[in-house]
């Protein structure tokens, strides 16, 4: 850091100018001393000349006391071991501690950051940068030439396993109730869940009209039935009724936005909500079957088969299809285009990004004044005071000059008042 420091700020010529600044300092602090003896021997023969002499001690005691302190800030005076010198170094630790901390409690706060935040336009940028047809076209390219080196190093690495591991213990700890009832009510006060019942009627329908479907629910009916009734083909006809019961009850419900099923549906699952946030033991209840069903093997099986099968076919993709990226690059300028034109999705995604990024630095900012703390401690002192010194050595510079100035001024107005009120 301290390197690129020096690198930026033309410590060579900065360096020679300061030195320059120095020299000039020490002559004038010089001068006055001379002019101040001068003073002092004339003044034997023409008294007039004590006024001067007072202006010029005054004036070298301001030079010398700011030398001495501006000195002490990075150094020991003259080398000398006088106590509280070389501030700067000797409070290495203290200012690493310090402004770590002042890092944590002023520009980390939780209530500016999550403002600032929240006035950047995270979707316009992804928007604006999604715009350029080439720029995408470009990622997906990139990103098809790196799917079979990252999935080869996900096999060798192990990485495969942490990744499956470091899922399975998210799930773990994941709250199902409260998501479910978050997605749950975001469906149901847009209406989507109605549109799914009607899908999910639809399915029904077709599911009925497939004769491996038909088959099972025959087996399952003679499977109930008494043996006499078998003989009569009873199942056959009891089918045949609960099929178009079915699939007539299914197109109804599907073909009628205001059927009387959509209403207990909705009341069905407006009381699902209320449960899944209310009810703390129905809530323990689905995540005791949470951990149930990932813990049974044919979880994992289905897991490392769903891994197998998209690897196969993202390598098969991205050997075999040239067209694979273009229809990549398609899709995210879509996303591009969405986003430029619909300001509600927009105001989603900069709430939730913010949201995050906002709990994610009040999670780590404390980690953050520690990093900053243990770079300060770890930084040579010696090379950080003449960047200091270099940056800010012609300002002290300048506070010799106005010390003699003002000393001089202030010792001669001193001397003057005291001749006017004949203490001289």
């Amino acid at each position: 850091m301290t390197s690129s420091i020096i690198a930026g700020s033309g410590p060579v010529a900065e360096g020679a100018d300061l030195k320059r600044l120095k020299l000039i300092a020490h002559g004038v602090l010089a001068g006055c001393v001379v002019l101040l003896i001068a003073a002092r021997v004339i003044a034997l023969k023409y008294p007039a000349f004590s006024f001067l002499a007072a202006c010029a001690e005054a004036a070298t005691v301001g030079g010398v006391a700011d030398w001495y302190a501006i000195v002490a800030l990075f150094r020991k005076p003259l080398g000398l071991p006088i106590p509280h010198t070389a501030i700067i170094p000797n409070s290495q630790q203290r200012i690493a501690e310090k402004l770590g901390q002042f890092i944590e409690d002023t520009f980390l706060e939780a209530g500016p950051v999550d403002a600032r935040l929240r006035q950047i336009d995270f979707a316009a940028h992804v928007a604006a940068f999604l715009d350029d047809r080439e720029r995408c076209l470009d990622i997906a390219k990139f990103s098809f030439r790196l799917l079979p080196d990252l999935f080869a190093a996900l096999e060798t690495s192990g990485l495969k396993a942490l990744f499956l591991r470091s899922v399975q213990a998210q799930f773990y700890t994941f709250d199902i109730a409260p998501f479910a009832a978050g997605t749950l009510e975001a469906l149901a006060d847009t209406g989507r869940h109605q549109q799914i019942l009607g899908q999910l009627m639809t399915m029904i329908r077709r599911a009925l009209k497939q004769p491996e479907m038909l088959a099972q629910i025959r087996d399952r009916i003679r499977a109930e039935l008494p043996s006499l009734l078998k003989l009569y083909r009873i199942d056959a006809y009891l089918l045949k009724r609960i099929v178009a019961s079915v699939a007539s009850f299914a197109k109804e419900v599907e073909s009628d936005p205001n059927h009387p099923f959509r209403a207990e549906f909705d009341q069905f699952m407006r009381a699902l909500i209320v449960r899944l946030e209310t009810d703390r033991d129905f809530a323990v209840q689905l995540n005791r079957l949470k951990r149930d069903v990932i813990k049974r093997g044919e979880i994992r099986e289905l897991v490392a088969l769903a891994w197998a099968k998209i690897k196969t076919a993202m390598e098969t993709q991205t050997t075999a299809s040239t067209s694979m990226p273009q229809r990549l690059a398609e899709l995210l300028h879509e996303i591009g285009l969405g986003l430029a034109t619909d300001p509600a999705m927009r105001s989603d995604i900069n709430r939730n990004v913010a949201t995050w990024a906002s709990r994610l630095v009040s999670e780590h900012k404390a980690g953050v004044s520690t990093f900053i703390a243990d770079q300060v401690k770890s930084w040579d002192m010696r090379r950080l005071v003449d960047i200091i010194e270099i940056n800010v050595g012609r300002d002290l510079q300048y506070i010799r000059f106005n010390g003699m100035l003002i000393g001089g001024l202030v010792g001669l107005a001193l001397y003057t008042l005291e001749a006017l009120l004949g203490i001289r």
